[in-house]
């Protein structure tokens, strides 16, 4: 088993705040925009930007939410294991909302799936982007793609890609590993 770093922590600093500048772009003032990250990995990733969006471009008005999607994954009674269910935050409207769905990565689609239809349940947005860190393009199970992307990885399915949040390891860091 080999460990490859594909992302240092600078990397990564840098990838956050260009896909930040992207949903500034995007998105102007946030008025009509909210970011809600997938729980569990992708609340470190929805975190982190909106802190970006806020200290260093001065956005005054970032509504921020996580969802948890546990339940409305379709692989939920298939594992050996029960999966634990988190959080879900939201304390706002998304009725008519442009809303940024963000995760880590992106590997079959089936995570964003569940998450289109648990959204569902807090009110039908204007539009819904996806926003993911890191993108494995030749593992897809469904027609999904992401509207940002920090960078995009052709790892074969017996690769892992593995995200290390400092909040959680320590540092940030981005490992391919090979089994």
């Amino acid at each position: 088993m080999s460990k490859k770093v594909l992302l240092n922590s600078k990397e990564i600093e840098i990838i956050l705040h260009r896909l930040a500048c992207q949903l500034i772009e995007n998105h102007n003032d946030f008025s009509e925009t909210v970011l809600i990250g997938l729980q569990p990995r992708g609340s470190f990733l929805a975190k982190r930007l909106a802190s970006i969006l806020t200290n260093d471009y001065k956005i005054k008005n970032i509504h921020l939410g996580l969802l948890d999607i546990t339940f409305y994954r379709d692989d939920f009674r298939r594992r050996d294991e029960p999966l634990e269910a988190a959080n879900t935050q939201i304390d706002f409207l998304i009725e008519n909302k442009n809303v940024v769905l963000i995760d880590d990565v992106l590997f079959s689609g089936r995570s964003v799936r569940a998450a289109l239809t648990a959204i569902q349940s807090y009110g039908r947005p204007e539009n819904v982007e996806l926003l993911v860190l890191i993108d494995r393009r030749f593992s897809r199970h469904l027609p999904i793609q992401p509207t940002y992307k920090g960078r995009q990885v052709d790892a074969i399915n017996e690769e892992k890609v593995i995200v290390h949040w400092k909040e959680i390891h320590s540092k940030d860091a981005i490992y391919i590993d090979n089994k």
